[in-house]
């Protein structure tokens, strides 16, 4: 059984949780990963999640620090998007040995799986 090359470390899964389980960094994120490969701009996250600008940055740096979201300069805006690749690799983490070690899908694991 060839062994898989894990794409993420326990310490970085432990940054990337660390960094949400704040719940402003988590709703953030979320609405980074709604929006999808187009983004937002800091000003329209604040304006859906109902923070302030100061506060909406700090978290977008949290963020940004544990490599779940990227943000991009667009002319005279900054575009923030989530970081699916990494989100990827801390669900994979987190679900490598679900079921008994067998590949997980999670509508197939929840059919084949009487634990879940």
């Amino acid at each position: 059984m060839a062994t898989r090359k894990r794409l993420i470390d326990e310490g970085t899964a432990l940054g990337a949780l660390a960094a949400l389980a704040q719940a402003q960094r988590l709703r953030a994120f979320r609405a980074l990963v709604t929006a999808g490969a187009e983004g937002m701009t800091p000003g329209l996250l604040a304006t859906r999640l109902g923070i302030g600008a100061s506060a909406l940055s700090f978290h977008l740096k949290e963020l940004t620090h544990a490599g779940l979201i990227s943000g991009e300069a667009r002319g005279r805006n900054l575009i923030y998007r989530a970081n699916f690749d990494h989100m990827n690799a801390l669900l994979a983490y987190l679900t490598e040995h679900c079921c008994q070690g067998v590949a997980c899908e999670p509508a197939a694991s929840r059919a084949n799986c009487a634990t879940c």
